[in-house]
C-alpha cells in the first residue's frame, strides 16, 4: 500500500513539474511574464526585444498596486490577452459632451489591432443622442436614444439607450454626439463607447457606466508575418510567426499540435505531453506504457499480447498447434477484408445520402418551400427562374474569388460571374442570419419572378442547394447613378438630357410597378445608389429585398419602418402605412439629387447640425431661390423653362402631405414631356403648385445619418451603408 502511495506522489509531482514547465514558456527567455495579476505570454512581451514587434511591446506601471500593463503605441491599459480565440481586452474611454465639452480620449489604433465587430458594440446612452462613428467626414455607424424619464429598465434598446453593430477592421472610436431635435429643451449629458458587449450584458446596472469613464472592449490582433505549418528544425527561416510542433488554425492563428502544450508562438513554445506521467489519463495502457512525440504507445508483459483492444492485454495460450493459428490468422484476415469492403461501400451510399439529405435541407431552410407557395400564388412562373446547381456558380465565380467581389453589404456579398454560355452575370451570396432576411431574400425572388421591364435590372435565376442561398441577375457594367451624380465622370459627363432621360426610365419603371405589373409592387426603398448604369448607361432599379406585392383592392401596406434616411416618406415614418405616394415622396428626392448634385444628407455646417437635402430645396423653392442650390453644369445646358418644370415636379413630390403628390405615372409622363420639349423656346410646360407648413419641415428624417429600420415604438438604428457595387 505505502509503495503505491510513493507511486502515484512521484506521478503527481511528475505533471506539477510539467505543468509549471509549460508555465515558464509563456514569456520570451529572459523576459518577465507577469505584470501585477496579468500573465504576458508571447509574442506580447513587457520592455524592449521581448515582443514579436514593437506594436505589441508592454510597459508595466508600478505606480499602481497592483501594477497595471498599458500598451505602447496606444497607452490603452491592458487587461487581458488570449492566443487562442486572438483577441485582447484593455480598457477603453468613454466619449462625453458634459460641461458643454467633450470629455474623453479619442482612441486611434496601429497595426495589428483592430476593434472586434463580434464582441464590441457601439453604445450611446442619454436622452435625445444621436452618436455616429465618422471616417473622414462620411458616418459609417452609430444609433439613437430618445428620452422615457419615466423608465429606466435595465436594457438598451433605444430608450435613453441604444447599441448597434460597428463595422469590421475598425480601427479607431471617433464618435460625434448631437442632438435628435434641436428644438427639443431636453437637457442632460450624452456619453457613446465601444464596449464587451458580454460584459454590458453582464451589469446589474447599465446606467452606471458613465461614471466609469472607461470600459472594457475586446480588440482583434493578427501579426503580419504568415502563419504556416511546418516540418523545418528552425520555424524562422519559413519566415512563420508559429513555433515547432504546431498547425495554423482557419483564423490564421498558432495552435499547439495534438499531444503538445504551451506558448505555439514560442519557437520552442510546445512541449510534448507525457501521457504516461498523468495521473488518471483516460486512455492510459493497461500494462506498459512508453511516451512519444505527441503520443503514447502500449505494450504488455512478456506472455501477453494486445488481443482485448487497443490498450488491454490478454494471456497468450501456446498449447495451440501453429496449423490452427495460421487457419485463423487467414480466415480472419478474410473476414477483415470482406469487412473493410462492406464498410466502404456502405460509407459511399450513406455519403450521397447524405449529401442529397443536406441539399434538402438547405433548399428547405433557404426558402424553397415557402417559395413554391408564394410563386405560384400570381401570374409569374417560377420556372421561368432557372435552378442553377452550386457547381455551375463555383465555376462561374472562380469558386468565389475576392478578385471577383463587386460590392458587399448588409444583406449579402456580389461576385462578377461568367455562365457556360458565356454570359456575364452577378451572383449575390445573401447573408441570412435569421428568418427577417430569409423572408427579404424570398421577397426578392418573388417580385423579380414577376417583372419584364428593360429599366429594371433582370433576375436569371437563383441556387438554394448551398448553404447560403444564391441569386443570378444580369450584369450592370457602369455602377450606380450615386456615383455619376456625385463623382465627376469624363469619359460620361451627366449633362442635362441624359439627367432627364435618366429620371424618365426610372420614373417609367416605378409607374411601371405600381400599375402595370399584374399585382402592384411597391419598391420601398428607391435611391441612386440602387439605379444601376448598363454598357448603353440606361437606368435600371435594383435591389427589391424590401419590396412589397398588394392584392387590387388594397391601397396601403403597415409594416416596421425601413428605409433610408434622406429618402425616406415622413408620411410613413410617422405612420407605419407605406402607400405608393411613399414611392413618389423618394423619387423626388433623386430628381433633386440630380438637380443639385448633392448627397441626400448635407454635410453639417457651423450654424446647425445637418439637414436633409428634400428640407433644404423645399425652402429654397418657397423663398424663389432654387437657381442658387442648382448644380452649374445643368444651368449651361438646360433651358430655364425645362429646369424650372423638372423642379417644381421634384417640388410636388415632396409634398409632406401624400395625398397631393402626384402618382408615378403622372411623373413619368411629366418628364417625358420636358425630355421632349428640349430646344423648343415656346413650349409651355405646367405644374401644380404646393403650399407647406413651415413647422413640418424639421423631424427625425432629417438627420445625417445612413440607414434605418424601426418598430412599433420607433427604437432606431443607424447600419452601414447597403450593397454598392464597385
Amino acid at each position: 500500500m505505502s509503495i503505491q502511495l510513493v507511486l502515484h506522489l512521484m506521478l503527481v509531482l511528475l505533471f506539477v513539474h510539467e505543468a509549471s514547465a509549460q508555465e515558464s514558456s509563456l514569456a520570451k527567455p529572459g523576459c518577465p511574464q507577469t505584470c501585477g495579476n496579468l500573465k504576458i505570454a508571447y509574442p506580447f512581451g513587457i520592455g524592449t526585444n521581448c515582443s514579436a514587434a514593437p506594436s505589441l511591446e508592454i510597459s508595466c506601471n508600478n505606480s499602481f498596486d497592483p501594477p497595471k500593463a498599458f500598451l505602447n503605441d496606444n497607452n490603452l491599459e491592458l487587461l487581458d490577452i488570449s492566443l487562442e480565440a486572438g483577441t485582447i481586452v484593455v480598457n477603453n474611454p468613454v466619449i462625453t459632451d458634459c460641461n458643454n465639452g467633450r470629455n474623453g480620449e479619442e482612441v486611434f489604433l496601429s497595426s495589428p489591432f483592430t476593434f472586434s465587430s463580434t464582441q464590441n458594440r457601439f453604445t450611446a446612452m442619454g436622452c435625445n443622442n444621436l452618436a455616429l462613428i465618422s471616417r473622414q467626414g462620411v458616418s459609417i455607424g452609430g444609433c439613437m436614444s430618445f428620452c422615457n424619464s419615466t423608465s429606466r429598465d435595465n436594457n438598451c434598446f433605444g430608450i435613453n439607450c441604444c447599441q448597434t453593430r460597428i463595422p469590421p477592421s475598425l480601427m479607431f472610436t471617433n464618435a460625434s454626439l448631437k442632438r435628435i431635435d434641436p428644438k427639443s429643451d431636453q437637457t442632460g449629458c450624452r456619453y457613446a463607447f465601444i464596449v464587451d458587449q458580454d460584459w454590458f450584458g453582464n451589469l446589474t446596472d447599465i446606467y452606471s457606466v458613465p461614471s466609469m469613464g472607461q470600459v472594457p472592449a475586446v480588440l482583434d490582433w493578427r501579426l503580419t508575418r504568415a502563419c504556416q505549418s511546418f516540418e523545418a528544425d528552425n520555424p524562422l527561416t519559413n519566415g512563420s510567426v508559429c513555433g515547432r510542433n504546431t498547425f495554423c488554425t482557419n483564423q490564421n492563428l498558432c495552435s499547439c499540435n495534438k499531444g503538445y502544450q504551451g506558448n505555439p508562438y514560442l519557437p520552442d513554445g510546445c512541449q510534448d505531453i507525457n501521457e504516461c506521467a498523468l495521473p488518471n489519463y483516460d486512455r492510459r495502457c493497461e500494462q506498459n506504457c512508453t511516451n512519444t512525440p505527441g503520443s503514447y504507445t502500449c505494450s504488455c508483459y512478456d506472455g501477453y499480447g494486445l488481443f482485448s483492444g487497443i490498450n488491454g492485454c490478454s494471456k497468450i495460450d501456446n498449447s495451440k498447434k501453429a496449423p490452427v493459428t495460421i487457419i485463423i490468422a487467414t480466415c480472419s484476415g478474410l473476414g477483415v477484408l470482406l469487412v473493410m469492403l462492406a464498410t466502404l461501400w456502405l460509407y459511399k451510399v450513406i455519403k450521397r445520402r447524405k449529401i442529397r439529405q443536406l441539399k434538402e435541407k438547405f433548399f428547405k431552410r433557404n426558402g424553397g418551400l415557402i417559395l413554391n407557395q408564394q410563386v405560384p400564388s400570381s401570374e409569374g412562373n417560377v420556372e421561368t427562374t432557372k435552378l442553377f446547381t452550386s457547381k455551375e456558380l463555383e465555376k462561374a465565380t472562380d469558386h468565389y474569388n475576392v478578385d471577383r467581389i463587386l460590392g458587399q453589404g448588409g444583406q449579402g456579398t456580389v461576385y462578377k460571374g461568367m455562365l457556360t454560355d458565356g454570359r456575364i452575370v452577378a451572383v449575390k451570396k445573401s447573408k441570412i442570419e435569421d428568418e427577417s432576411k430569409l423572408e427579404h431574400f424570398i421577397n426578392e425572388v418573388v417580385i423579380l419572378s414577376q417583372i419584364n421591364h428593360r429599366n429594371v435590372v433582370k433576375l436569371h435565376g437563383c441556387c438554394l442547394e448551398t448553404e447560403v442561398p444564391l441569386l443570378v441577375y444580369e450584369f450592370i457594367p457602369n455602377g450606380t447613378l450615386f456615383q455619376y451624380i456625385h463623382d465627376y465622370n469624363e469619359d460620361f459627363p451627366l449633362t442635362w438630357d441624359v439627367r432627364v432621360r435618366m429620371a424618365t426610365e426610372v420614373a417609367g419603371a416605378l409607374s411601371y410597378l405600381h400599375s402595370a405589373a399584374s399585382i402592384p409592387i411597391y419598391h420601398r426603398d428607391v435611391k441612386s445608389t440602387n439605379i444601376l448604369l448598363d454598357d448603353k448607361y440606361r437606368a435600371k432599379v435594383a435591389d427589391f429585398g424590401t419590396s412589397r406585392t398588394l392584392s387590387i383592392d388594397q391601397t396601403h401596406l403597415t409594416t416596421r419602418v425601413q428605409g433610408t434616411f434622406g429618402y425616406l416618406d415622413p408620411e410613413y415614418f410617422q405612420s407605419s402605412q407605406f402607400t405608393d405616394k411613399s414611392d413618389v415622396y423618394s423619387f423626388g428626392v433623386v430628381l433633386v439629387e440630380l438637380l443639385t448634385g448633392q448627397k441626400p444628407i448635407l454635410a453639417p455646417r457651423h450654424d446647425d447640425e445637418g439637414r436633409s437635402l428634400a428640407t433644404h430645396f423645399i425652402l429654397a423653392m418657397e423663398e424663389k431661390r432654387v437657381l442658387d442650390i442648382l448644380d452649374p453644369r445643368i444651368i449651361k445646358e438646360g433651358g430655364k423653362e425645362e429646369i424650372m418644370a423638372f423642379s417644381k415636379l421634384a417640388f410636388r413630390c415632396l409634398n409632406l402631405n401624400g395625398r397631393k403628390r402626384p402618382r408615378m405615372k403622372q411623373v413619368a409622363a411629366e418628364l417625358e414631356s420636358i425630355r421632349l420639349s428640349h430646344g423648343l423656346s415656346n413650349t409651355e410646360l405646367h405644374y401644380e403648385e404646393v403650399e407647406y407648413a413651415g413647422n413640418e419641415l424639421n423631424g427625425p428624417w432629417d438627420l445625417a445619418s445612413s440607414s434605418l429600420s424601426s418598430s412599433a415604438n420607433y427604437s432606431l438604428t443607424v447600419d452601414i451603408d447597403p450593397l454598392i457595387r464597385k
